[in-house]
């Protein structure tokens, strides 16, 4: 009778092991991910697979609907719509003052016209450049600095014009008029040539950031050099001839009230200053050394974080949780989020997916929690950062978990950035996972001390369940087995092997034998798996009978210690290194401060063994790194800056007496920052650059013309006193416009604010402190370096 397979075994279709699951709202679903290419832009490609999608949901069965639950395109149009309102009320508020500050309705038109003219040379410029519109590129640009050269150009010939009539009593003729604008425009065309053209140079260095700061400002810096290009050009063409068509009539110089009572403060303040020099010079030597030793009490991070809105939550689980019980952890994970009336929508990917792009063990899942309009809240939290610590509170009531709190799109660039998703790790290198993990745990304690720290932890190296068969070698030699032997038997047992394959049209299967899932997961069974000994010869019984060899098995627990036991759950390396990583998240404080106070602690009370060592790495490395380049551009921009100058005057005296605008718009940035409470970043870095070049094109028009009064024969001290009140009035203008310019940006609390914010702060501050400085300081320093020559 014969034997069939189906007689001593089960033969059935299998399915493959599942790694992962997704749920939503504490129900199991399929989660798909569209992934973009390199170099695509990101909204293009969400709305493409958004279109997609629906085209695919008129092709699905009834009862299945495909659903976007999260769409980058959501905050893209935000970040977009914060930077086109920023600038349109930059640019009202800059119209606004033009229309005041230079009295003349149509004078202030022909300035205002600069602004949509160099945005059209600059969108031109970008879709040329294949430079998108983003928070970035379009977040550096303020209509005060693009109109200053118009502003210069177009104040100096109202004045020269008004000058003529009064000096001959008539209107000017067409000729005239033409001839006194190529005049006026002439005379401080060199100076605003040069002014703007340091302020597009000090925006070069930006190009050699390198890594992510590279990538992040370098649209921004190709964004403003278009505009200020686009601005200069206008200035110099467009400007003089609108002014010589249009300002036709009798034209009176008359200055608005708000210039009219500056000037009664500065005239006295100036004359204080000259009769009082070396107070003068002592008290800004002062001002520019205490804020620098006020930069040493700020804190410093890599760049402000753009708040999402959203929420991403990494749950962690004991390593060898089942896929199934982690799906029934997160159920309740996710029951116990949605009863926060402020959350829309939440859901999970648990394990690796199907297409292993993000690979994960079934006990970690990422959570995304998408989060309704603040204006639908219940009123209960009033802003993001009440919702999470009472969602924190609420989640860690659910046992088995322990939880990281991000941002979906800052999880994955701090992912990316060092492979640890926390804003902040501390890396412990070595050979000896012990020693490397007993290290760890005191870190761990350390860092939970230090005042911000949030969502502390090692990673899991240790605790998988792992099954350990550890051969004899003294009762395997005495059966005569080798380890082949017992390797081979238990590899078919547990892992399976292939014993062919089964075709069904086009697909084919492979058919694998393999103990059932009864027997593989119990460890009793297990011990008692047969294994083959080398055959034995049986004598013959009978008389025609011949010698047989037979087989004969023994168990495998008499050859064998067979048990459950504790293995590592992972061991990560870099550059060749086994490392243990302790993450953190900051709040309510700055990285950079974070880190040095974490790092002092763990001076003071670890003390590693020979061949250990530590690093730091998530933000905190990005921003070291950044801030080692920019010790290298930043004094690169300044040099630039210094050479122009004295290819500009072709004096080093003057040079330096310009250069000196650079440290006193300084010190209102940083001032601005501290009195905002904003700590210094790469934005707050990029920020200073540009300062340095705007600085000095307010000096380098008030010195010129200063000289320009000298070679006309007025003695140094009238010149000086001259000279400066007349450049009060274009230095006022350029101060307010760039200021106001920047205004909606450094208010702004919309989406996307965030990373603009500081960089305006540092530029409202300097303008203001380099302008109320420089008028009253420059004067002074040019009357010191040239009193020997009054001639």
């Amino acid at each position: 009778m014969p034997i069939r397979i189906k007689n001593v075994a089960d033969v059935l279709i299998g399915k493959e092991l599942r790694t992962g699951a997704a749920t939503q709202n504490g129900h199991e679903v399929v989660l798909g991910t569209a992934h973009m290419l390199i170099g695509e832009n990101s909204r293009i490609v969400s709305q493409a697979a958004a279109e997609k999608l629906a085209e695919i949901n008129r092709s699905l069965p009834p009862g299945i609907a495909a659903t976007p639950v999260y769409n980058r395109t959501t905050l893209v149009d935000k970040t977009i719509n914060t930077v086109s309102n920023n600038l349109l009320e930059g640019a009202a508020l800059v119209i606004v003052v033009l229309f005041i500050a230079l009295g003349n309705l149509r004078a202030a038109l022909i300035t205002a016209l600069i602004i949509p003219l160099s945005m059209l040379f600059t969108i031109s410029g970008m879709v040329a450049g294949n430079v998108s519109a983003n928070l970035l590129s379009l977040g550096a640009l303020d209509f005060g600095i693009i109109v200053d050269g118009a502003v210069i150009i177009v104040e100096n010939c109202i004045r020269r014009i008004a000058l003529e009539q009064k000096k001959l009593r008539r209107e000017l003729t067409t000729s005239e008029r033409f001839e006194i604008v190529f005049d006026a425009s002439k005379e401080v065309r060199r100076a605003l040539l040069f002014g703007q053209l340091i302020i597009m140079v000090v925006y070069l260095p930006v190009f050699a950031l390198s890594g992510v700061e590279g990538k992040m400002f370098h649209p921004m810096a190709f964004t403003v050099l278009l505009a200020l290009l686009g601005a200069v050009f206008l200035s110099i063409t467009f400007v003089p001839a609108a002014v010589a068509l249009f300002l036709s009539g009798k034209m009176m110089e008359k200055e608005g009230t708000a210039v009219l009572w500056a000037k009664k403060l500065y005239a006295p303040a100036l004359d204080s200053a000259m009769n009082n020099k070396g107070l003068t010079v002592t008290i800004a030597v002062v001002i520019i050394t205490l804020s620098l030793l006020l930069t040493t009490r700020m804190g410093s991070e890599f760049v402000p974080n753009l708040d999402e809105e959203d929420i991403a939550l990494h749950a962690i689980r004991i390593p060898g949780t089942s896929l199934s019980t982690a799906i029934e952890m997160q159920n309740e994970l996710e029951e116990a989020i949605k009863r926060f009336s402020e959350v829309k929508r939440v859901f999970s990917k648990i394990g690796t997916a199907e297409i292993a792009t993000d690979p994960m063990p079934p006990s970690v899942a990422d959570i995304f929690i998408i989060i309704k309009p603040q204006s639908e809240w219940s009123g209960k939290y009033r802003n993001k950062e009440e919702l999470i610590a009472a969602m924190e509170k609420a989640v860690r009531e659910v046992p088995g978990n322990n939880f990281e709190f991000t941002q979906p799109i800052q999880m994955r660039f701090n992912e990316l950035l060092s492979g640890v998703r926390a804003d902040v790790a501390v890396k412990v290198f070595g050979d000896d996972l012990d020693v490397m993990l007993t290290t760890a745990e005191r870190i761990e304690k350390i860092i939970k001390n230090i005042p911000g720290a949030a969502d502390v932890r090692i990673e899991q190296i240790t605790g998988l369940p792992v099954l350990s068969i550890q051969m004899d070698r003294t009762k395997m030699a005495r059966y005569g087995l080798n380890g082949n032997d017992i390797q081979d038997a238990i590899n078919i047992a547990i892992g399976g092997r292939t014993a062919g394959l089964i075709f069904e049209g086009d697909r084919r299967f492979e058919l694998q034998v393999r103990l059932p899932e009864t027997i593989r997961s119990d460890l009793g069974s297990l011990k008692r798996l047969p294994i083959k000994l080398p055959p034995v010869l049986v004598p013959a019984v009978g008389q025609n009978a011949q010698p047989a060899l037979a087989p004969i098995y023994v168990a495998l627990e008499e050859v064998a210690n067979i048990e459950i036991v504790k293995g590592p759950n992972q061991i990560s390396r870099e550059n060749g290194k086994r490392r243990v990583v302790i993450t953190a998240n900051v709040r309510g404080r700055d990285i950079g401060s974070f880190v040095m106070e974490a790092e002092k602690q763990i001076i003071k009370h670890i003390k590693l063994p020979p061949g250990y060592w530590l690093s730091w790495g998530g933000q905190f490395e990005q921003l070291v790194l950044a801030a080692e380049r920019l010790q290298i551009v930043i004094p690169l921009a300044l040099g630039f800056v210094f050479f122009l100058l004295y290819i500009m005057l072709n004096s080093f005296r003057d040079s330096l007496l310009v250069f000196s605008a650079v440290p006193l718009a300084i010190t209102g940035g940083i001032v601005a920052l501290w009195l905002r409470d904003i700590p210094l970043s790469i934005s707050a870095g990029v920020g200073f650059i540009a300062m340095s070049g705007v600085a000095v094109l307010d000096g380098l028009v008030l010195i010129s013309f200063i000289r320009d009064l000298r070679q006309q024969g007025l003695p140094l001290n009238d010149a000086i006193r001259t000279g400066s009140l007349l450049r009060l009035r274009p230095v006022l203008i350029t101060t307010w416009v760039e200021s106001l310019g920047f205004l909606p940006m450094a208010i702004s609390t919309s989406t996307g604010a965030e990373v603009q914010r500081t960089l305006a702060t540092v530029m409202i501050g300097s303008t203001l402190s380099q302008s109320l400085l420089s008028l009253l300081v420059l004067p002074v320093l040019y009357q010191l370096t040239h009193r020997s020559n009054r001639s």
